[in-house]
């Protein structure tokens, strides 16, 4: 049933990439020309929206990462839409910032959230996540980014109770692994639980291990973890999996390097000149809808 479940919504949500797609298999089911009507100009506007976000000149240096993280294909299948208020979880260098600010637009809002230092269980995460907040806003101004309005708090602050159960979407990038072996994975998913509305989903893309890798390969400390227990871990948080998607895999990943996701592309830390033709890592593409 969930190989079933996950293809219908592949299908469903490839139309905001293919928007004349849209109208001949939304008709049949709406059965009302108007609706299909209405469906099309969506499809169609939010296209041009992202299409002109993605075209932006100050994305120069991030489109080189276009074809490894398929932002147009991710974004349909999380089924993010102009005028959304959006959470995108540890936004780090602002890559998908720069994406959804302007494809969001000025009917929508744009919320980085970062974790809540004190929950963290070692020194180190405890700094870092320390910084995040303020090397975001030290950043932001120079991105120039016109579009949604934007900010950015760390998951315990005061002033997130106004956006409880106000949030459409919450995605979270190629993370779980630092929420994982930092101790932070239960405070930081019930409290982004929180904030969605009764029907908000939330989206993950993350470096994804063989089914078969070890404990210790996948406790957080490489980057990967096994799909099947990303999916057991958001859901015994009050999630149910819509569906995957395979959009962001890579099957040359062989996912088994000493030093972890960091060998390869865009960190390629080794240097080990066998591991660039690689690139990037296989992802596994999960969406959840709050459960009631």
């Amino acid at each position: 049933m969930l190989a079933v479940r996950s293809i219908l919504l592949a299908a469903t949500c490839a139309l905001a990439a293919l928007p004349a797609a849209a109208t001949a298999q939304s008709a049949p089911a709406q059965g009302s020309a108007g609706h299909s009507d209405t469906m099309y100009a969506r499809h169609m506007a939010a296209r041009a929206a992202l299409d002109a976000a993605l075209a932006d000149p100050r994305r120069e240096a991030d489109r080189a990462r276009d074809a490894a993280r398929h932002p147009v294909e991710t974004l349909a299948f999380f089924q993010v839409w102009p005028g959304m208020k959006v959470v995108d979880y540890m936004p780090a260098g602002g890559w998908y910032t720069r994406v959804l600010v302007p494809y969001l637009g000025a009917q929508g809002q744009y919320i980085g959230i970062n974790p809540a230092p004190a929950m963290a269980d070692n020194e180190g995460f405890r700094t870092y996540a320390g910084r995040l907040n303020q090397s975001f806003a030290d950043a932001a101004p120079g991105w120039s980014l016109n579009g949604a309005p934007f900010s950015v708090a760390s998951s315990d602050a005061a002033e997130l109770a106004a956006l409880d159960g106000t949030i459409d979407r919450v995605l979270i990038f190629r993370e779980m692994h630092n929420l994982f072996r930092n101790g932070v994975m239960h405070h930081e998913l019930t409290r982004l639980r929180r904030l969605l509305k009764d029907d908000g989903m939330l989206g993950i893309v993350q470096h994804r291990a063989r089914p078969w890798a070890s404990a210790a390969y996948t406790d957080g400390s490489k980057g990967y973890m096994r799909e099947r227990d990303v999916i057991a871990l958001v859901e015994a948080h009050g999630f149910e999996l819509v569906g995957t998607s395979e959009i962001n895999a890579n099957p040359r990943d062989t996912a088994d390097y000493p030093r972890g996701v960091w060998e390869l592309a865009p960190a390629w830390g080794t240097k080990r000149e066998e591991l660039r033709a690689v690139g990037e890592s296989d992802r596994m593409t999960l969406l959840f809808r709050k459960r009631s």
